[in-house]
């Protein structure tokens, strides 16, 4: 069997190297990003992201499923407060979950993880009222501001559209 044509040739890998890359702090409060992959086009984000102790997330709905690896820390979710996820748990969320992301206050360090995630989380303040959509389009406007006002030119992939007509 032959090796397949070409479809789309790649000269170069495409590859960040985090230890190498400037930390975005404070892309949300406590909240701490290198972005790895940002598709708005596709609805998928890939970060790295290390939250400080005490931080807390809105209350979300996540219309897709994510990925989620915690490399150092600990975190969970306030609806599940004994479910401690530690330095090496992998957790799988599936599309229509919802639930609140809550890093201990009592963390001697910060918490890194590692996060692909498809769809958007529509947000929700502590009454249950609709909030806001953040999604891959979302994240990397707040990331590139954040990073305007730290002097910090983010190194990420960005898939670029090649629509068009197939003729």
């Amino acid at each position: 069997m032959a090796l397949p044509d070409i479809i789309n040739h790649q000269d170069f890998l495409l590859t960040i190297h985090t230890n190498d890359e400037k930390l975005i702090k404070n892309a949300l409060p406590g909240v701490h990003i290198y972005p790895l992959m940002l598709d708005s086009e596709n609805g998928v984000w890939v970060l790295r992201v290390l939250f400080e102790p005490g931080t807390v997330l809105p209350k979300h709905f996540h219309t897709g499923v994510v990925h989620l690896y915690t490399l150092a820390g600990s975190w969970h979710y306030t609806e599940y407060p004994d479910d401690l996820q530690v330095a090496g748990s992998y957790l799988f969320e599936p599309g229509g979950s919802i639930h609140q992301f809550q890093v201990p206050a009592d963390n001697t360090e910060v918490t890194d993880t590692f996060m692909i995630v498809m769809g958007a989380n529509i947000n929700f303040d502590p009454d249950g009222n609709y909030m806001n959509i953040m999604d891959a389009g979302w994240i990397e406007q707040v990331m590139l501001a954040a990073a305007k006002e730290q002097g910090i030119e983010p190194n990420y992939i960005k898939p670029k559209s090649l629509y068009g007509f197939s003729k």
